[in-house]
């Protein structure tokens, strides 16, 4: 007994494949391309959009930190202004604070990142 399989990856299949469909209903292996372009342009829209969404959201949230920030530092300048420098103080160097630990965290996160696609791609090359 002899027994053959055999398999493919990807949105298409082999080209002699293709011409087994089209033996089997003329016209079908063009509308099976067809599809996978389709399908193709679709999926690179929807990257698009949720790349575009996702620099809109990061600038969104950059400014109003930003805003929020800066009117904690003026609401601490106006208490030091008042006579309540203990408060002020603490204020300002609540808001800085807390904008350095923002900051140190997402280079970290970025760092994490970055590492973990180096490493992906490193053990798909070995794979190969």
């Amino acid at each position: 007994m002899i027994q053959a399989s055999a398999s493919f990856s990807g949105p298409l299949p082999p080209p002699e494949t293709l011409e087994r469909y089209n033996q089997t209903l003329p016209g079908l292996a063009e509308r099976i391309i067809v599809m996978a372009e389709s399908q193709h342009s679709h999926r690179l829209e929807l990257e698009k959009h949720v790349i575009h969404s996702n620099v809109s959201a990061q600038t969104l949230g950059t400014i109003l930190g930003f805003v929020v920030a800066m009117t904690t530092v003026l609401g601490g300048i106006w208490l030091v202004h008042g006579g309540k420098s203990g408060e002020g103080l603490a204020a300002i160097l609540t808001a800085l604070a807390s904008l350095v630990g923002v900051f140190l965290y997402s280079k970290r996160e970025q760092q994490k990142d970055l590492a973990k696609k180096t490493e992906a791609i490193t053990h798909a090359a070995e794979r190969r």
